[in-house]
């Protein structure tokens, strides 16, 4: 059986499905961001907007929501700042740390994203059934949750 796949052949397997839905939904994602008044941003970027709270949030959240080392938060929030993104403000629960707060650009983004994303899971769910969506999503959410067979070391 020879399939069009990028595998050689094969059915693709878990990765390459999350892969192709990633690569699918940040390309649309970032092409109607653009399309929106945000042309520079960066799916790098969603590391510190996606998880950003509207009030602002500590480097350090932003790094252990999304995954990503300190340094490199700390390297986007730089290149956001210097586009009008975000800004740093000191944390009122404690004067030494700083927040990262949204600017009326960066709230603007993340509501626009926030939206782009709702409209793509709406056509999915019209496309698949709305009962065929949310098993879908549910199966989708305890496998990306399931990190229990993982190799510690």
């Amino acid at each position: 059986m020879t399939t069009e796949d990028g595998a050689g052949g094969r059915e693709p397997d878990l990765a390459m499905l999350a892969a192709r839905l990633t690569r699918a939904l940040r390309e649309e994602l970032f092409e109607r961001l653009a399309e929106e008044g945000h042309p520079d941003v960066r799916p790098r970027h969603g590391a510190v907007l996606a998880f950003l709270d509207a009030g602002g949030s500590r480097a350090t959240e932003l790094s252990a929501r999304s995954g990503r080392h300190k340094q490199i938060v700390g390297t986007i929030v730089d290149e956001l700042a210097a586009l009008g993104y975000v800004r740093r403000e000191p944390d009122p629960a404690d004067r030494r740390a700083k927040l990262i707060v949204p600017t009326e650009r960066g709230l603007d983004e993340m509501a626009k994203a926030r939206a782009i994303i709702a409209g793509i899971e709406d056509r999915h769910r019209r496309a698949l059934g709305e009962e065929r969506y949310a098993v879908f999503k549910d199966a989708f959410r305890e496998i990306a949750r399931d990190r229990s067979g993982r190799r510690e070391g």
